[in-house]
This record gives structure tokens, sequence and C-alpha cells, in this order.
């Protein structure tokens, strides 16, 4: 149900954008999400972006990584700078509330 593109290996430092493409009926109404499960770690919400563009970030990525929306595409994404070895995990896009299937994710290792 999503298409995600992105992801990859970086070293500390650098740069990685995620993009997410959800079905129309349910990317026009919702709110859409980044999450991410670094191993032995719960998956976690990373950042937000209401219907309207609103976003709102977990404290752990805030000023590094940046949501957006483009909605004549149906498409989220997550801008990732000055990343760390710990923002290694596999990173998910769904919904808020999540109606969509989680799928396999994507990788992001972020070497020192």
């Amino acid at each position: 149900q999503v298409q995600l593109a992105g992801g990859g290996l970086v070293q500390a430092g650098g740069s990685l954008r995620l993009s997410c493409s959800a079905p129309e009926s349910i990317f026009s109404i919702y709110s859409m999400a980044w999450y991410r499960q670094a191993p032995g770690k719960q998956r976690e919400l990373v950042a937000r972006i209401t219907s309207s563009g609103s976003p709102n970030y977990a404290d752990s990525v805030k000023g590094r990584f940046t949501i957006s929306r483009d909605d004549a595409k149906n498409t989220v994404y997550l801008q990732m700078n000055s990343l760390k070895p710990e923002d290694t995990a596999v990173y998910y896009c769904n919904s808020l509330p999540t109606f969509l299937n989680w799928g396999q994710g994507t990788q992001v290792t972020v070497s020192s």
C-alpha cells in the first residue's frame, strides 16, 4: 500500500531523503508520519505532518529532520540531515492513525 524510496548507508553528518507514496484515499484525509525501529527497540514516531501541512517532530530529530508532503503526488518526504549513528534503524511510513500495512520499511544505516 505504501511505496518507499531512499535509505541506505551514510557516514555520520551526512544526509538522506526518504519518500513514501500512499493511496490517495488515505493521504488526502489523514496525517502522515514516519516511524523507525532500531534493533532491540520498539517502533517510534519520528515525524508527522497533518493534512494541512503542519509538522511535528520527536525531540531526538528536531532541527535535523524535515517532513514535507506533496499532495499532488500523494507523497510524503523525510529529509534527514546531520545524521548520527543512533539514527540507524528501519524507517517506515504510515498514516496517523495507522491504517496502512507496515511493509518491510527501508534501512537507514549511519556509520561513525
